[in-house]
């Protein structure tokens, strides 16, 4: 089972093939979601310091690319855990004063991604 190490909090083991942004509430990580997991709103974000997923879906790439966030950031809602990881959460619930992290994202990633190769050097 591939092992998520989140600074600050600890590492814990999550089942391949769950969504991350599931995987980090299943395990007490407070990261905003607001948009439900869609892609739309980037409060999932996470710097990956090892571990950087080799796939990016088109729609996390293109709001990353709006938000001019492509290659510093991945939004936690279009990643699917496979491998072992090192991430940091950037938008923290409790720091961002938010009454809640937004709605529960799906099992599955939303909306259904259309994976392409991702390296952040080429971004």
């Amino acid at each position: 089972m591939p092992k998520i190490t989140v600074p600050g909090y600890s590492t814990f083991e999550i089942e391949s093939g769950k969504r991350l942004v599931n995987a980090l509430r299943d395990n007490g990580v407070d990261l905003g979601h607001r948009c439900g997991g869609y892609a739309k709103c980037t409060t999932c974000r996470v710097e990956i310091l090892e571990g950087e997923p080799q796939v990016i879906s088109m729609a996390e790439q293109e709001k990353l690319s709006e938000a001019k966030l492509l290659g510093e950031v991945r939004l936690a809602c279009q990643i699917i855990v496979e491998h072992d990881m090192t991430l940091k959460p950037l938008m923290i619930v409790s720091e961002m004063g938010w009454d809640g992290p937004g709605e529960t994202p799906e099992e599955t990633v939303t909306p259904i991604p259309d994976w392409i190769d991702y390296s952040p050097d080429q971004s």
